[in-house]
């Protein structure tokens, strides 16, 4: 299932690199994925509000949670980020210097990877006690509950990791749809196998044994389908991939020493995430001992951050995948003109969703909760409590955006060190300030500070990432500060930023009493209007286009 062209075939993978560097077919492609993302975040929203409706924002939900989490954890902490961002740069390096197009070389990277996968998940399921011991302070049945969970999610390290590995050869031969739109199948098991607890069990009770079971190993199965539905992509794309183990000699040693450094980068991040999880939970724990069972602990951390994070997995994530071939490539010719170009580019196209965005989230914080999550078990005052807690991130998006961005530029320097360097500044923030909050506020308000204390760690390092990056990749002439592009455009709509969330609030406020879908598509309309009305007086280039292509396309429908 990878790259098993033969001697004198390497024009199949160079033609769909080639074309995939054109701009209509970078926006094609980011559309494409774009689309895939919104409609994957859409199901996601409905299996979020079937699990919240099935287990509530209590103590239940946080075992799930965590268990679910498990997985992810250690799957990111000892491959997922380097696969991420090894694996494009070094195929598109192999395709264009190698006289098989890369194929032997993608062959080796795929066989030694997953011999990897093998052996993390099967260390994984056996050490699931210490792991749910190291991230939570459970005991008794909420410990066997958490384990419970882990064990029968833990097999997801292997799907996790293979459906990288495959979606990453995609990538780099030009291949972008299958990647984003194959969680939609994933969401769609899932939330099958909750609805089907909910008929046969419904909302009430403890989990029993079973009930675990089931529920542990659906999720499971959500993603075995998802890597599943990558096959007809392979099959199209003509990948073939034959195990090879001569490894020795071959090249791997350089990918596997920039792994090593993406490996110490996880680390850092899942140092910082351990202490979040901790005191989250600990913190919902101390606010259902103070009478406040949800929306206080660890599942509205996570909740929040899901619905926070949707706008940068359909913008800036959909984009940077669809240029980074072209900036490995960029980058592998010495262009550094055309690397900047492409930097410049995804920053403010990036930045002209993504502000936005985050104006809406503040501004709609309660109703999109409240749409989302309040089904079931979870009522009107965990909303009220999870609400703020997205209230706290959406701030933080701007900057999130902003250093996925200049982090993937590194990588397509092949540059791992610095990012890792540069990380350290936000995880170890992002861990203290969390810790002053959790000692500061009450049990209520504590992870609504655990997510401000991200937000602020987040635009700390995207500043010091710039200014790193800025010396890697001098301007010629050398412009100051103040006059780079994405910069000014940077400024330029955070000025749009304030009166559109002010608007979008009271608009929101002013028709709560007619619901939450209501309230959330007032909030919603001004904060677009505002935006809308500035964008030729703020000069807001990339905003207005948008605003444009879309009258554009309502005006073709409609002819």
């Amino acid at each position: 299932m990878s790259a098993s062209t033969t001697p004198g075939t390497s024009a199949v993978p160079g033609a769909a690199t080639e074309r995939s560097d054109r701009p209509d077919s970078v926006l094609r492609s980011s559309a494409l994925m774009a689309a895939g993302s919104l409609v994957s975040r859409a199901t996601g929203f409905v299996r979020s509000a079937v699990v919240a409706a099935a287990l509530g924002a209590g103590v239940a939900a946080d075992g799930y949670a965590v268990g679910n989490t498990v997985p992810t954890i250690v799957y990111t902490l000892l491959l997922g980020g380097a696969l991420n961002a090894v694996f494009v740069p070094e195929l598109v390096k192999a395709a264009q210097r190698h006289p098989d197009g890369g194929a032997a070389y993608t062959d080796r990277l795929l066989t030694v990877c997953t011999a990897a996968l093998l052996l993390i998940t099967a260390g994984a399921v056996c050490a699931a006690p210490l792991i749910v011991a190291a991230y939570t302070g459970y005991h008794g049945a909420q410990a066997a509950t958490t384990i419970a969970f882990a064990r029968y999610c833990l097999p997801q390290i292997f799907f996790l990791g293979l459906f990288t590995l495959l979606g990453q050869v995609l990538n780099a031969r030009g291949r972008f749809g299958a990647m984003m739109w194959a969680p939609v199948l994933n969401n769609v098991v899932v939330i099958a196998v909750f609805g089907l607890y909910l008929t046969a069990v419904g909302t009430g009770g403890t989990l029993t044994a079973g009930e675990t079971e089931l529920l542990g190993w659906g999720t499971t199965a959500g993603i075995a389908a998802q890597t599943l539905a990558l096959l007809p992509s392979l099959r199209a794309a003509r990948l073939r991939w034959r195990p090879r183990f001569d490894w020795r000699g071959s090249g791997l040693s350089r990918p596997l020493r920039s792994a090593g450094w993406l490996v110490l980068l996880v680390l850092t991040n899942q140092l910082a995430y351990w202490v979040v999880t901790r005191l989250a939970t600990t913190a919902g724990q101390n606010a259902a001992a103070e009478g406040a069972d949800g929306g206080a602990g660890f599942t509205a951390y996570g909740n929040a951050y899901l619905l926070w994070a949707v706008p940068h997995g359909i913008v800036t994530v959909s984009l940077v995948t669809a240029l980074m071939p072209r900036m490995s490539r960029a980058a592998a010719d010495g262009d550094t003109a055309g690397l900047r170009r492409d930097v410049s580019h995804a920053l403010r196209t990036s930045a002209a969703a993504v502000v936005p965005a985050a104006c809406v989230l503040g501004a709609v914080a309660g109703p999109v909760m409240a749409v989302v999550f309040q089904h079931g078990r979870t009522g009107a005052d965990d909303i009220a409590l999870m609400s703020r807690t997205l209230t706290a991130f959406a701030p933080g998006l701007v900057a999130f955006s902003g250093q996925y961005v200049l982090a993937r530029t590194f990588y397509a320097l092949s540059d791992t060190r610095t990012p890792f360097l540069l990380n350290l500044v936000i995880a170890a923030l992002n861990a203290g300030l969390s810790a002053v909050a959790f000692l500061l506020l009450p049990a209520r308000w504590a992870v609504t500070g655990m997510a401000g204390a991200y937000s602020v760690a987040l635009f700390v390092g995207w500043a010091v990432t710039a200014c790193v990056l800025r010396r890697r990749l001098p301007a010629a002439p050398r412009r100051g500060l103040w006059r780079s592009p994405s910069l000014r455009a940077l400024v330029r709509l955070l000025a749009a930023a304030l009166p559109a969330a002010s608007l979008g609030h009271l608009a929101a406020a002013r028709t709560s009493f007619l619901g939450p879908p209501a309230a959330l598509v007032a909030g919603t309309g001004a904060v677009v209007a505002v935006f809308a009305l500035l964008a030729r007086p703020l000069r807001l280039t990339e905003v207005e286009a948008a605003f444009t292509a879309v009258l554009r396309a309502r005006r073709r429908r409609r002819t």
